[in-house]
């Protein structure tokens, strides 16, 4: 997997970056990642005054997360949460659909009409 880290008005620091690479590829061990795009970034203007954006490229659709919060790490765990749930949520439809294809009967094909 390819991790870009882009930080803006933020310093880079290894620490974070390393507790941030560590959440991903612990990600990677759920669903093949080519490559994540994280943007951290401090907005003194607004609050909350930090974001997250979490872009991961995939086989198939790609996942997109983005959250705000009053710490960098509290928002990249929730950013980090709705990716998990997200990853859930496509492995039981992927189950279920499995499970209703290995039910039809044979021959049948998924909305073929018999006569």
């Amino acid at each position: 997997m390819r991790i870009n880290v882009q930080h803006r008005n933020l310093r880079s620091g290894d620490e974070l970056d390393r507790w941030v690479e560590e959440h991903l590829l612990a990600l990677g061990d759920v669903r093949r990642i080519d490559e994540a795009h994280v943007r951290l970034e401090s907005r003194t203007e607004s609050s909350p005054p930090f974001a997250v954006h979490i872009h991961l490229v995939t086989p198939g659709q790609d996942l997109v997360a983005e959250s705000s919060d009053h710490t960098l790490r509290a928002a990249f765990t929730k950013a980090l949460t709705q990716l998990r749930e997200d990853l859930a949520s496509r492995a039981r439809r992927r189950r279920r659909r499995l499970k209703s294809n290995a039910a039809a009967p044979a021959g049948r094909t998924r909305g073929a009409r018999s006569r």
